[in-house]
């Protein structure tokens, strides 16, 4: 799986392209890749464009990451997925090329942000799945969550 250079896409977010290999085994009875392992796809999508999740033991590698969801956060702070919304646009087919996964900073308010997705065919590029997940702020010790600064929600959105 390999993560592209940081941009601004075409509505002004933040975005970075992934590419993601498909297996075998995601295929379903019906010859297309299953939706449960479009979410997985989402995921590893996601690991890729922001890094490690902060606790995971893999701290390290954070900086690997293009995009950084916890810029500004500080210690004590961790952030979790608390919805999926996934729209089938087409069958998603085994490829042996990666699936490219555009991965973009869609909002950033309150004590969250909104990350969008953008799943295209590694063979003709035809666009396959648009997705959005939430992610919430959240204090590590309490539980409960954290708003978002306005300098957050700047870097988080390209300064919009």
């Amino acid at each position: 799986m390999t993560a592209g250079t940081p941009f601004l896409d075409d509505d002004g977010r933040l975005a970075v392209d992934v590419y993601v290999p498909l297996r075998w085994k995601d295929m379903d009875a019906y010859g297309h890749i299953n939706n449960i392992q479009v979410v997985q796809l989402m995921e590893e999508a996601r690991v890729a464009a922001f890094g490690v999740p902060v606790g995971s033991g893999n701290d390290a590698e954070a900086d690997l990451a293009p995009l950084d969801l916890t810029v500004g956060a500080g210690e004590g702070v961790r952030v979790f997925v608390s919805e999926h919304r996934v729209k089938y646009r087409a069958q998603m087919k085994y490829r042996t090329k990666p699936v490219r996964v555009r991965v973009s900073i869609d909002q950033a308010k309150g004590a969250s942000v909104h990350v969008g997705y953008k799943m295209h065919d590694g063979v003709d590029d035809a666009l396959l799945v648009t997705a959005t997940s939430v992610m919430v702020y959240v204090d590590a010790e309490t539980g409960r969550p954290m708003r978002l600064t306005d300098e957050q929600r700047k870097a988080l959105t390209g300064g919009q």
